[in-house]
C-alpha cells in the first residue's frame, strides 16, 4: 500500500503567474527570428547563385582550352557574352 500524506491548505503550492511584457517578448522573438530567417535565406540564395557562375564559367575555360588554347579569354569572354552574362 503507498504512503499517502495529507496536505492542508497551507501547504499547497501557489502558482506563479508570468508578469509584465510576455506579449512585447514574443513579437521581439519573432521579428529577430523572422530577420535572421531571411538573412540566412539570402545569403544561401547569393552562395548558390555564385557557386553556379564559378562553375559554369570553369566549364567554359574548359572548353575554350580544348577548342582555342591560344585565345581562353577571348573564347571566354565571347562565350559568357553570348550566354547573356556581363564580363567578370
Amino acid at each position: 500500500m503507498p504512503n499517502l500524506h495529507i496536505l492542508s491548505k497551507e501547504d499547497t503550492p501557489v502558482e506563479a503567474t508570468p508578469v509584465g511584457c510576455s506579449a512585447t517578448k514574443l513579437v521581439v522573438q519573432w521579428a529577430v527570428g523572422t530577420m535572421l530567417v531571411f538573412l540566412i535565406g539570402s545569403w544561401l540564395v547569393w552562395w548558390a547563385l555564385y557557386l553556379q557562375r564559378h562553375f559554369v564559367e570553369e566549364e567554359v575555360r574548359g572548353a575554350c582550352q580544348r577548342v582555342m588554347p591560344e585565345t581562353v579569354e577571348r573564347c571566354v569572354d565571347t562565350v559568357i557574352i553570348q550566354r547573356g552574362g556581363a564580363k567578370r
